[in-house]
């Protein structure tokens, strides 16, 4: 990785919070890309174009990508492109998140100021742990996730690809939840919940 050239895709609210997770953790950011060039630019970057113009020039072995997209499809839509172009995306962990060494961590992740992971977690590929979440014993977490800040996922929790984890949620241990689910911010979530399915409410309830 030192030799390089760092590439945000997503500069913008949430990009800027991956980008100053990186600084904190030595990755030095050269490039961006969005659909324009950007007016606001606080990390002073380079505009790179956008990934999903044919005339894009990143897709070069020189390149390595970091996303800052918070959109679960978009996310995982650009996270498949970067890959069928055999390049690598890197797992963003901001200095002050605390996580075992005895985890299972996939490529293209964003883990968060204040998360706390304990041991025998498997994270999938392109998911964001997002800012004082807690995430207990044994779970998993698949492709394209997002925890919102300050959720809990107690032990044993599973979590199906694409799924939304609305802030200040919190799981009972050992649910399963399905695929595209999305979960309401402050849900109490005491029951499997199947694919599809949009739930809120404590306990939560299906809308």
């Amino acid at each position: 990785m030192l030799d390089k050239e760092i590439v945000l895709v997503g500069y913008s609210g949430h990009g800027y919070v991956v980008a100053e997770a990186a600084k904190s953790c030595g990755i030095s950011i050269k490039y961006y890309s969005d659909l324009n060039e950007l007016y606001e630019n606080p990390f002073r970057l380079e505009y790179l174009g956008f990934e999903k113009d044919l005339s894009f020039q990143g897709w070069n072995d020189k390149y390595t990508f970091i996303l800052g997209l918070g959109d679960n499809k978009i996310r995982l839509e650009t996270f498949n492109l970067i890959r069928s172009k055999d390049l690598e995306i890197l797992n963003v962990i901001h200095h002050s998140a605390s996580i075992s060494k005895n985890i299972s961590l996939g490529h293209g992740n964003f883990i968060a100021r204040n998360v706390s992971i304990n041991p025998l977690v498997v994270i999938k590929d392109c998911c964001i742990i997002n800012t004082g979440s807690i995430i207990e014993h044994e779970c998993t977490i698949g492709t394209g996730v997002h925890i919102a800040p300050g959720a809990v996922l107690l032990g044993n929790v599973t979590i199906g690809e694409r799924t939304f984890v609305g802030a200040n949620s919190v799981i009972k241990q050992g649910v399963i939840i399905g695929k595209d689910v999305i979960i309401g911010a402050g849900s109490i979530v005491l029951n499997d919940i199947q694919d599809g399915k949009k739930v809120v409410g404590n306990p939560s309830r299906e809308i």
